[in-house]
């Protein structure tokens, strides 16, 4: 066991799956309190478009590993599809969920194409549909650090301004705050963390890895700052359990990180809705035996 620690395989999986675990539900937060938990697929779509850009860019440039550019490629997309899904939405050009479905099938069917045009194969694509830790590099190792530590600094440091702007926009314009600047900053962040988890969960599985924690978390706590602080502890419990179990058996660690979300959402949400019955049965006892006659 203490050998399999020393693998410098291992220690790249577990400090990847860390990292995006800490960092992935803190822009969740965001999303799911501004009821726009799907914006990190339309996202990861269109990040999905910049691989297989960065692939064809490589091809041409006769680079000895023509993915060199996939991760470059994927960032300057997802920044530059969220700024765009931000900047129409805010314009009111057309409903977000419509937006979104635009980048969602513009995205994939785009990324399809140029990976075929690039000569890339099915394994290369479905890497980054679904996520390959396992191959992650210590390249990988440190553009995941460079992107978790810019999600951490913004998304923790300007949490009282982003909060303001995601609980009430005519409350943040009122108190002078550049709301428009903030949409735009909480977009980019779940852009970059969509780049950043693309190794560990896959563009297809990414908004799992956002949302789930932050939706157990509400189940446990209606305050906004707990409930970032419990999602990303729960971020990082699911992406190293799965990723530790993943050392054991032959199974695909993204997937097998968001079915542990969902398994984990059920078990907590069930075990809250025994508990809310139990005290609404013990609430209506102790009226009707304070109501009852002496």
């Amino acid at each position: 066991m203490i050998d399999l620690f020393t693998d410098p395989l291992v220690q790249r999986m577990l400090l990847v799956a860390l990292m995006v675990g800490a960092t992935a539900p803190i822009v969740g937060t965001y999303l799911v309190h501004r009821r726009m938990s799907l914006l990190g697929d339309g996202i990861g779509h269109v990040a999905l478009a910049g691989v297989a850009a960065g692939w064809l860019a490589g091809s041409w440039a006769d680079l000895v590993q023509v993915d060199a550019l996939a991760i470059p490629g994927a960032i300057v997309f997802a920044v530059a599809g969220a700024v765009v899904i931000e900047r129409m939405r805010a314009r009111g050009v057309a409903a977000a969920d419509v937006i979104m479905a635009i980048m969602f099938y513009g995205g994939i069917a785009s990324g399809v194409l140029l990976i075929s045009a690039a000569g890339g194969s099915n394994a290369n694509l479905m890497g980054y549909l679904f996520g390959s830790i396992s191959t992650a590099s210590w390249a990988d190792v440190w553009v995941t650090v460079v992107l978790s530590a810019v999600i951490l600094v913004i998304g923790l440091g300007l949490r009282s301004a982003l909060f303001a702007v995601t609980h009430d926009q005519e409350f943040a314009y009122s108190t002078g705050l550049p709301v428009a600047a903030l949409n735009m900053i909480v977009a980019v962040l779940a852009a970059v963390t969509v780049t950043a988890a693309m190794r560990v969960v896959g563009v297809l599985l990414v908004s799992g890895l956002m949302i789930l924690p932050v939706a157990i978390a509400q189940l446990i706590t209606r305050s906004f700052t707990r409930t970032m602080g419990i999602a990303m502890a729960i971020g990082v419990a699911l992406c190293l359990t799965g990723v530790g179990i993943t050392l054991f058996y032959n199974l695909q660690p993204g997937a097998l990180i968001v079915v542990l979300g969902v398994i984990l959402y059920v078990v907590v949400a069930s075990g809250a809705g025994l508990v809310k019955r139990r005290r609404h049965r013990h609430d209506r006892e102790l009226a009707t035996a304070e109501g009852a006659p002496a």
